[in-house]
Parts: structure tokens; C-alpha cells; sequence
């Protein structure tokens, strides 16, 4: 099938726009590039102390050897479910290089923290500025010069953003990405969703609230909700950065075990002189559109209008919005899952999962088939199944081309939506994001009475007193990265669909975030220029008619222009939010944090 000509147009309306500052990135990483192995060019003194802890079979092959040596970059700690599963891969990892002839070091540690712990909290004023800080750590990790090439062990929100930030900095040395898979499903994201709107009408105590809970995230590995995180591991495989069908395989299983190890071997073959494809090579313009068709057609998380710009633009490519609402515009929504439809990702994978979605958008055009990939094929070697064979042995057959569930995955045929469901808003408020994936179609136009809020803790207490009976635009603003580091707003969720459901004409309108579980409720997020930083959104008053138009893509204050022009800023005092919880660390992040369309961040 040749190319839709809406993703060549995009494709190469990218390629010009970063022509050169992809040429200077891949000027670096040749320039970077040696022959043999890296740890050749250390003296005896670095490379004494860089196997001095090795077992003697290892310390051999470091000394005398010119096999590769693989880093492991791991985000393990056994807080987050999705994470804990990666507590023995270093042992499972140096095992299976020394078997096939080569070695592995665990080069470093990154943080890795958990946005459903520090929801609502002030721990989340630190999530978003964690990738940049993980990017920054994997650099540190790699910085020995040690390695051939690197294994990247990453699941959750902006841990993957970071560590393929990282990785892009040392983007001469071959990469592959390295699940753990999905946690069992519990009970349904249906009776999880009505507990906690529940709870947010007083009709269900905080026992029962954790009691749902409970049940939903109840075991190791990924939680089973489309979020970032799965919209992570969705756009690793995507990308070519997974094995074919890694994704959503069980942790500890044989089968995961086994696509783990020939990561490791795939890892090795790459950082070879025949074979030689290093992760800076793989992520090109082709990865990247491929990135965000596959964001579009599985309905995933918003967030990622801030971390494809970043990953992107540290391997020399200026991705911008607008190059997803063009592409948004031909790509179909493949997938409903949770929450934009009932079913988890394990009833994804079941249903055809990557393989099937692959296959059909290939089928379609949709995709760059000749993208480059760490499982040396092209991506057509995507539309296959993992499976192990009557002898254990790894293989991959051809996916079915009927979906085993039509209401969790579909064809190109019959999508869910012709659209992508991504939309980008432009109006006399800035620019602004919007997933009207799960939003009515008699709710994707909003026009009501802002009420204007600085703290979202504030919209429960106003709900809780009665006085939200009515329609409205929420308008939460300095939530932005310069101001408190953009945390996510998933405490508004329950509290606006309960109003909703009361037959309330509700929006939300945010310099903020909601990322991959905002739903029903139509939510104008990452609002650009931010309040902080002089956006017009500072000059919104309680009472102003706010319109956000979906199908048009605008969101608009309709107030004289001229009075609206000469209205001063808001201004309000954010000290609260710089100290406690290690925020005072964070200050440098802070006022250097570009704008929202640019990825949030500082590198």
C-alpha cells in the first residue's frame, strides 16, 4: 500500500523543518561513532575501575575481550507496581549475555515516580520536570563510556520520555526499550469510574473508595488503564524501539522472559560493525509520525503532545501541534480502551493488540512501512505475534486479520471514529489541546460563564458547597511548568462528570494537565501562553462567556477585544507551591521550562 498522502505531506513538511538541526545531530553521533568496542579508548586506570566489581568470567572478557558490554539503565524500585517486576532482570540480563558470549553492567539507577500515589498531591508539582531529570541521569549512567550499547528497563508517565531523551544523547550506541507488561486485570474500569463519582457525591465512604481501589491495582506490573503509561509502551513498539509484540505481554511469564533475553541479543547484534544501527538512527522523521498515528488511532494520552515534542527535538527533529492535528485529521481511532471505552489493555492485546493495529494501518498507508527497527526489520515485522514454540524457542507468526473484539479493536474498515479524536484549539485564550475521543457529540461545543479557580482544590470545596449547580467553564489556571511545574488535575475528574451527569453543561479550560484518563468531560489542557508567563488566560474574570468549539477547534473569551486587551493580568502568589517535598530543588526547572507546545521541559 503506498503512503497516505497526508502522512507524506506531514513527513516532509518535518524533514524540511528540520533539516538543520537533524543533520547536526547526526554530525554528533557519527562523530561519536568508533570502531570496536568503547571501553578501548579508556586507560588502564578507567577501565581497571570500570570491572573492578565483575565476576572473574566477566573482568576476562572486559579486560582482553572485544565483545560488546550492554548497560542496563533500570527505573526499578518496587513501589511502582509496573516497575517492580524489574528487580531481577539484572541478574536475568547478565545471564543471558554471558551465554551468548558478551557482557552486561547495570550502569545506573533513575528516578522513577508514580503519578496515581502523588495525584491531588505537592508531589506531583515534580512529575512533570522527573523526565528531564531522568534524561539527565541516564546521560550520568552512560557517561563511563563503558558500553556498546544500552538497554533502557522503563514503563510509566515520564520515565520513558526520559530515558529516550537520555538515550538520544548517546545516540551513536544501538538501544533497545524493555517492558515488564500489564498487571491482571481486577474488577472494571466501569465499576471503578462509578465508586469514585460515588465518593465525590458523598455516597460512598472512603473505606469502599479503597476497597475499588484495591481491586483495580492489585498486583505487579503496568496498571491496565490506557494511560501514559501504556501510551508509553504503545509508542516504543510503534516507534521500533520494543521487540514485535513486547508491549503487553504478562510480567514473569516464560514468554516475556523470553522476548527480554533476545532484547538482549538484538541489543548486542546492533552494536555490531555488521550490523550497526544505532538508536539515533532508528528515531528519524519516519519514527516520529509513526509515534503519533499510533498515538491517534489508540486514543492515547495527551501528555504526549509534550513528550513527542521533547523526544523529538533531542534527536534534532522539531516536532510541532500542529503536525498532529494534520495528522489527526486522517488517521481512524482503532481502539477503545479505558478511558475511552470499557475494556484494559489486556483485553487489547487479546482482541489483536499492536500486531493488529500495526497491520491495519500499514494495510492503510498510514504508517512509514520502511521505518528501521530494533528487531532488524522493517515495520511490517511489527504485524506479528510472539509466541514460543513446542520447544520454548521464540517465534512470530502473522496476526489474524479479524479482530477478537470489535468493541475493544477494529479495522481500518469500520474505525470508531474517521478521526483521531486529538484536536488543537486556537482562539484570543492561546493555543490549547483536546481529546474529544470519549466526549459526547452534544458536548464538544461549550459556551457558559467561566468561574475562575488558582488551585484545583478549590473546585471540590465550591462543589461541595453547592455552588456548582450550573453550567460552567472551570477555568484552573497558573498550573502551568513555570508556575508549579504543570502537575496533572485528575482530582477534577469525578467532581465535573458528576455535574456533567446532572445535566450540567461543564468544561474545563487549563494552563494544566489531565493526560491519558481525561474522559467525558470536554477539557481545553495545556493552555499556551500559560498564566505565569503573561497568557491571556490571566486576564479571564468569573462571570466572562468562555466558548470552546471542538468541531471548529477554537476557545475563545467572547469579550470586546478591545476591553479585553487592556485588562491586566492576574497575578497570585505561588510561594506555597516552591518549598516542601523537595520543590525548593526544583526552582532552576521552573523558570527555565519552555511552553507547553515546545514539550514543558528544560533540555
Amino acid at each position: 500500500m503506498s503512503l497516505h498522502p497526508v502522512i507524506a505531506e506531514v513527513t516532509e513538511r518535518l524533514r524540511e523543518r528540520s533539516r538543520d538541526t537533524r543533520a547536526a545531530y547526526l554530525d554528533r553521533i557519527h562523530a561519536a561513532t568508533i570502531d570496536g568496542p568503547h571501553r578501548g579508548r579508556l586507560s588502564c586506570g578507567n577501565l581497571a575501575h570500570g570491572f573492578a566489581a565483575c565476576n572473574a568470567q566477566d573482568k576476562t572478557a572486559l579486560r582482553e575481550g572485544h565483545a560488546p558490554n550492554i548497560a542496563i539503565i533500570t527505573s526499578y524500585n518496587d513501589m511502582l507496581s509496573a516497575h517492580q517486576p524489574y528487580e531481577r532482570y539484572p541478574t536475568f540480563i547478565r545471564d543471558v549475555a554471558r551465554e551468548a558470549g558478551f557482557t552486561a553492567q547495570v550502569a545506573g539507577g533513575v528516578p522513577a515516580m508514580c503519578d496515581g500515589v502523588t495525584q491531588g498531591r505537592a508531589g506531583m508539582e515534580l512529575s512533570l520536570f522527573s523526565r528531564d531529570l531522568i534524561a539527565m541521569t541516564t546521560a550520568v549512567a552512560l557517561s563511563h563510556d563503558m558500553f556498546d550499547g544500552a538497554l533502557y528497563l522503563g514503563i510509566c508517565d515520564k520515565i520513558v520520555p526520559g530515558l529516550l531523551i537520555g538515550a538520544l544523547s548517546f545516540g551513536h550506541l544501538s538501544g533497545v526499550f524493555v517492558p515488564s507488561g500489564p498487571m491482571p486485570s481486577g474488577i472494571s474500569n466501569e465499576q471503578k469510574s462509578k465508586v469514585r463519582q460515588a465518593y465525590a457525591e458523598g455516597k460512598a465512604n472512603r473505606d469502599e473508595l479503597l476497597e475499588a481501589e484495591a481491586a483495580s491495582y492489585h498486583s505487579a506490573g503496568t496498571c491496565t488503564f490506557y494511560g501514559t503509561a501504556n501510551s508509553n509502551q504503545m509508542l516504543m513498539e510503534i516507534m521500533g524501539l520494543h521487540l514485535p509484540g513486547a508491549s503487553f505481554v504478562a510480567p514473569d511469564t516464560p514468554l516475556r522472559d523470553a522476548l527480554t533475553a533476545e532484547a538482549v541479543r538484538r541489543c548486542a547484534a546492533l552494536g555490531k560493525a555488521g550490523e550497526h544501527l544505532p538508536i539515533g538512527q532508528i528515531v528519524d522523521e519516519r519514527a516520529i509520525v509513526n509515534g503519533v498515528v499510533g498515538l491517534h488511532a489508540t486514543g492515547g494520552s495527551t501528555n504526549h503532545l509534550l513528550h513527542l515534542v521533547a523526544m523529538a527535538q533531542a534527536a534534532g527533529i522539531a516536532l510541532r501541534w500542529e503536525d498532529f492535528d494534520a495528522l489527526s485529521s486522517v488517521v481512524p481511532l482503532l481502539a477503545r480502551v479505558y478511558p475511552n471505552g470499557y475494556a484494559d489493555v489486556n483485553q487489547f492485546h487479546d482482541a489483536g493488540g499492536m500486531a493488529f493495529l500495526i497491520d491495519q494501518l500499514l494495510s492503510a498507508g498510514l504508517l512509514h512501512g520502511d521505518a528501521r527497527t530494533v528487531a532488524g526489520t522493517d515495520l511490517s515485522g511489527y504485524a506479528k505475534v510472539p509466541s514460543l514454540d513446542a520447544s520454548g524457542v521464540l517465534t512470530w507468526m502473522p496476526v489474524s486479520k479479524e479482530s477478537g473484539n470489535r468493541g475493544v479493536l477494529r479495522g481500518v474498515a469500520e474505525p470508531f471514529r474517521t478521526d483521531g479524536g486529538l484536536r488543537m484549539l486556537h482562539g484570543n485564550l492561546g493555543r490549547a489541546v483536546i481529546k474529544v475521543s470519549s466526549v459526547p457529540e452534544d458536548r464538544q461545543v461549550i459556551e457558559a460563564p467561566a468561574i475562575v479557580f488558582h488551585d484545583q482544590d478549590e473546585i471540590k470545596r465550591a462543589f461541595d458547597r453547592g455552588e456548582l449547580n450550573r453550567d460552567f467553564v472551570a477555568v484552573v489556571r497558573f498550573q502551568g511548568p513555570r508556575a508549579i511545574g504543570m502537575p496533572e488535575l485528575h482530582k477534577l475528574t469525578p467532581t465535573l462528570a458528576v455535574l456533567q451527569d446532572r445535566g450540567h453543561r461543564i468544561a474545563l479550560v487549563t494552563d494544566g494537565r489531565m493526560s491519558g484518563a481525561s474522559g467525558r468531560v470536554p477539557a481545553a489542557i495545556h493552555v499556551t501562553p500559560e498564566a505565569d508567563d503573561g497568557g491571556p488566560i490571566a486576564k479571564v474574570r468569573d462571570g466572562d462567556i468562555v466558548r470552546l468549539d471542538a468541531v471548529k477547534g477554537t476557545l475563545e473569551v467572547l469579550v470586546n477585544a478591545e476591553e479585553f486587551a487592556a485588562r491586566s493580568l492576574a497575578v497570585e502568589d505561588l510561594s506555597r507551591h516552591q518549598h516542601g517535598m523537595g520543590r525548593e530543588l526544583f526552582g532552576l526547572f521552573r523558570r527555565n521550562a519552555v511552553a507547553a507546545d515546545l514539550g514543558a521541559g528544560v533540555l
